[in-house]
């Protein structure tokens, strides 16, 4: 174990400074196949086009407070330090909008007009008008910026985790370009395996390294220096061989002493790279990464050459960032579509989730007293897919999990629907069992093959057996986005069917009511005659709904609840659930409707036993809305939307091959929601200035004393019906605490780039992160036209005690091996005296260094674990590995999770083709790929009218066969 200090992060001053940096917007420049060279399409699009309207290159005095960046700056959020900079989140989610445009153009919608590429030049391409235009007016693309945002900041974290961030081969330094290629080629190669073993999230982390390391080729490189106009023929393709590489005894690079370096390349044709930092040591006579911060380039030959950002004090070659920013966007696009090759457009659409659906993910209590619920479960997931199939709603991926006495398990996903309805119709009741049942280790194991931003519905009539497990899932359910909504069955003529062998505690289901407050869901009680017709909130309940914040957030004698409801809703439903004698909802008219069931003033009431719901008249009226419960015990109340008019829906089977799911909803615990595709996503960050990469490192949820960034981003922006009309805007967040919903503060959101990307920032007050308990986020604005916004996050939020960070290899695990795992914990807020536990689902053994530690106000540790892989490991598994942190001492603090995912997989076959010198790593053998063209999108200006030059396939097809050779 190691000890040290851990200093706290410093905020960029951008984040308080009234001046927004230039972020590249994405314009449409023309459709290209990527493997192109630009030369060849003449005088359209000439060679020096730039990718975006950059801004001038001014040297802060900031400059020399911050650490350097050794590749190009990680994200949005840390370009005060170079205004104008295309960051490697730029270059992803612009590869990624391209390449879904081109499919959403050769994949024309079902029931739906084509798209034509025409529409898009010239235009910012957002990916809420992609959708809307695609999809429908409405369908959101929440579901697809999430999970850009994934592949974002996977590619950042490679300038943060310490097991990556000074790894030379993973950004192509210290001329280690053969083995950099061999571990780019290895990591696409991962992202293909782990999204064919549907975990689309370690897909996603792998993609982001791959293409962390692609983009800084071209800025890391001499490339561009060299006079190329496209990307390096070779780098994606193992089996052809990098040629005219700079050796061990070549001289490369001249001295400099200035921060710009423009002519310190030594005149030659070698291919080189530049070294940064002391490990390795740069040899004499070769080139270094630059920067201030670069302790290499003060020693002869002085300087460097990298690329980076538009400043001369980071990027000594700043003069050619935009020509590196675009051939690393155009190797982003081929990466993009070598993917979309091996997996199919089916299987690329949820590598992305480009789609504006969830998922259906069930745990099912099968003991032999639910042969009610499951047929319940088997209705209602049988009608969400006839009525969805088709549809942009229908959903591609399927969960299911059985739990009875005493096991749990197996975890059967797929994204096949009749394949799901079979599974799911051979579940059966099995008979008794003692009263508690393994429900949250079922739960779990659907958390770990759920998608991010998806509902989990339990179906059960008993506690939990492992009720120790509430904690994690509950940091799971968090980490996930996942939201849990438990329907129990509790029926006293059921005395006979469970063997209660001890009077069970009144409190037995309190571990459900903690998972469902975490995860934004609710526990619903019924009883087997109303089972089915509560069921049926699993087909409302996916649908994309928005949190509309109740004030006050749960029930007070004798004072209403209060919501607003604003001229973007509608279809609004309220449901009240627990002991009612009677309720009333009041409009803003003062017209009032109360709980007699039938048909009101209002809207249409129903009830089931303990459940209420209330569907009002469409449209409702804006503004402030009342509900006034009268109730024993403490009820719950929830409003929700469903869309009635889905996109697609009764157009028949698509004939496209793109995945079409339907919306992922947004209801948190407690409030109001409603239908609109106007929401938020939202993430947490720390400015890193402690290592040679500025940027923002996310976070899952706040540190305890820790400076934090709260990133929001709204979507639906682009879809909104009014092109050109003013868009919302949003002033600040509100912070309030669960459950009980006292306001803790008031936040200041400042723009971050062109407003339209609805990309927001605000800084976290330092009372907020030293108290304990969850809160809440609201999120608080104006329509285009003034009128008031009101959207609230779809789960709480909790300030975990310490920093957890766990790394583990950059590459695979092999069977039969032992992998090193890396663990830093971190305090901020005073003495910690934590114990640690690690865990390993498959249950692998893991052994770790570091079991307990004591930890005074800004002192880190860290560990080493060590996981052994056994040889009867499937390949292309994942393997979860999980570290909790917990207080010794009584504390109000929860326990602080970590999880990490990682790829098992066979060795690949050694390429017969020689290695290069320079490496001794083997080359890796791989399959044809088939050749997708690209729509290139920068910010140039639209060039030329290039839709109708068929030649592009003949060239592009005998480019492949001829030279570019099998991945």
């Amino acid at each position: 174990m190691e000890t040290g200090k851990a200093s706290p992060a410093l905020s960029f001053c951008c984040f308080l400074s009234s001046r927004v940096p230039s972020v590249p917007q994405v314009h449409v420049l023309a459709m290209i196949p990527a493997d192109v060279p630009l030369s060849h399409l003449g005088p359209m699009i000439p060679a020096d086009v730039p990718l975006s309207h950059l801004g001038p290159s001014v040297l802060l005095l900031l400059q020399l407070l911050l650490p350097p960046a050794s590749a190009f700056f990680p994200n949005i959020w840390s370009l005060l330090a170079a205004p104008g900079s295309i960051t490697h989140q730029d270059l992803t989610e612009e590869a990624a909008l391209n390449v879904t445009l081109h499919l959403f153009l050769e994949q024309p919608p079902p029931g739906r007009p084509p798209l034509r590429l025409e529409d898009f030049l010239g235009r910012t391409l957002l990916a809420d008008d992609l959708f809307a235009a695609y999809f429908g007016p409405g369908s959101p693309s929440r579901r697809f910026r999430a999970a850009l945002g994934e592949v974002s900041r996977a590619n950042a974290a490679q300038d943060f985790l310490p097991t990556s961030k000074n790894d030379p081969d993973l950004h192509f330094d210290a001329e280690r370009l053969g083995q950099g290629r061999t571990r780019l080629v290895e990591a696409l190669r991962e992202t293909v395996a782990a999204a064919k073993a549907l975990d689309y999230t370690l897909a996603r982390q792998r993609l982001g390294a791959a293409l962390h390391a692609l983009q800084d080729f071209y800025s890391h490189s001499n490339w561009v220096e060299l006079g190329k106009q496209q990307p390096h023929p070779h780098l994606l393709w193992p089996r052809q061989e990098l040629r005219s590489l700079a050796q061990v005894g070549d001289p490369t690079c001249s001295d400099c002493e200035e921060l710009s370096c423009p002519g310190n390349l030594l005149g030659f044709t070698l291919l080189t790279s530049g070294y940064f930092g002391t490990h390795p040591s740069k040899p004499p006579g070769k080139c270094s990464h630059g920067g201030h911060f670069d302790h290499s380039s003060s020693q002869p030959p002085r300087g460097g050459i990298n690329k980076d950002s538009t400043s001369p004090g980071f990027s000594p070659h700043h003069m050619l960032h935009p020509q590196a920013a675009k051939l690393a966007l155009l190797a982003s696009i081929q990466a993009f579509n070598l993917l979309r090759s091996r997996l199919g457009d089916i299987g690329f659409s949820r590598l992305l989730d480009i789609t504006p659906a969830s998922s259906l993910s069930f745990v099912l209590d099968t003991t032999g007293s639910m042969g009610e619920e499951i047929n319940a479960a088997k209705i209602q997931a049988r009608h969400i897919v006839e009525q969805r199939r088709g549809t942009p709603m229908e959903p591609t991926h399927y969960v299911l999990v059985p739990f009875h006495d005493p096991g749990f398990g197996p975890v059967f996903t797929t994204s096949d629907p009749d394949n799901f309805w079979q599974q799911l119709n051979e579940m059966h009741a099995l008979g008794g069992g003692d009263e508690p049942e393994m429900c949250l280790s079922a739960l779990e194991l659907a958390l770990l093959h759920t998608p991010p931003l998806s509902d989990i519905f339990v179906f059960t009539d008993a506690s939990p057996k492992d009720a120790f497990l509430t904690n994690r899932v509950e940091s799971l359910t968090q980490e996930r986005r996942c939201r849990v909504t438990f329907l129990v069955t509790e029926d006293p003529s059921r005395a006979q069917g469970r063997a209660r062998r001890e009077v069970l505690s009144p409190l037995r289901f309190e571990p459900y009511e903690a998972v469902a407050l975490a995860s934004g869901g609710e526990v619903i009680f019924t009883e087997d005659q109303y089972i089915r017709d509560v069921a049926a909130i699993v087909g409302d309940s996916i649908a994309d709904l928005v949190t509309l914040p109740l004030e006050p957030r749960v029930v007070v004698a004798e004072r209403p609840l209060v919501f607003r409801v604003d001229g973007l809703l509608q279809n609004v439903t309220v449901r009240i659930h627990g002991e009612v004698s009677s309720f009333w909802i009041r409009n803003p008219a003062g017209v009032s409707q109360s709980q007699e069931e039938g048909e009101g003033p209002l809207g249409r009431t129903h009830r089931f036993g303990r459940f209420w719901m209330v569907s009002m008249n469409d449209p409702p009226q804006s503004g402030t809305w009342e509900i006034q419960v009268t109730a024993k015990g403490t009820p719950r109340v929830r409003v929700q939307g469903k869309e009635d008019d889905i996109p697609g829906k009764g157009t028949g089977r698509p004939e496209s091959s793109i995945s079409h799911i339907h919306h992922g909803k947004v209801s948190a615990f407690g409030p109001p929601s409603a239908q609109t595709s106007l929401d938020f996503l939202f993430h947490f960050g720390i400015p890193m200035e402690d290592g040679p990469h500025p940027g923002l490192y996310p976070l899952t949820q706040p540190v305890a004393g820790l400076q934090t960034q709260l990133l929001v981003e709204v979507t639906g922006l682009g879809s909104r019906g009014n092109p050109g009309g003013p868009l919302p805007h949003f002033s600040h967040v509100v912070l309030r605490g669960v459950p009980q919903g006292a306001e803790l503060g008031q936040v200041p959101l400042e723009p971050r780039g062109p407003p339209e990307r609805g990309l927001l920032a605000a800084s976290l007050p330092p009372t907020l992160l030293s108290t304990s308990g969850p809160f809440s986020l609201e999120l608080v604005g104006q329509d285009g036209v003034g009128r008031g916004l009101h959207r609230a996050a779809p789960q709480p939020c909790a300030v975990v005690p310490v920093l957890l960070e766990l790394s583990g290899p950059p590459g695979f695990l092999a069977p039969g091996t032992t992998a090193p795992l890396s663990l830093r914990i971190a305090s901020f807020s005073g003495p910690q005296d934590l114990h640690l536990r690690t865990s390993a689902k498959p249950n692998f053994a893991l052994t770790s260094n570091l079991s307990r530690v004591h930890l005074e106000q800004n002192e880190s540790a860290s560990g080493r674990l060590w996981l052994e892989v056994p040889d009867t490991a499937a390949s292309d598994s994942v393997v979860m590995v999980t570290v909790t942190a917990k207080n010794g001492e009584p504390s109000t603090m929860p326990p602080t999770h970590a999880f990490l995912r990682l790829l098992v997989r066979a060795p690949a076959p050694q390429d017969q083709l020689p290695a290069p010198a320079y490496s001794t790593d083997p080359v890796l053998n791989t399959s044809h790929p088939a050749f997708h063209f690209s729509t290139l999108v920068t910010q140039g200006e639209a060039g030329g009218e290039l839709a109708g030059h068929p030649w592009w396939i003949t060239f592009g097809v005998m480019l492949l066969l001829l030279g570019l050779g099998p991945w």
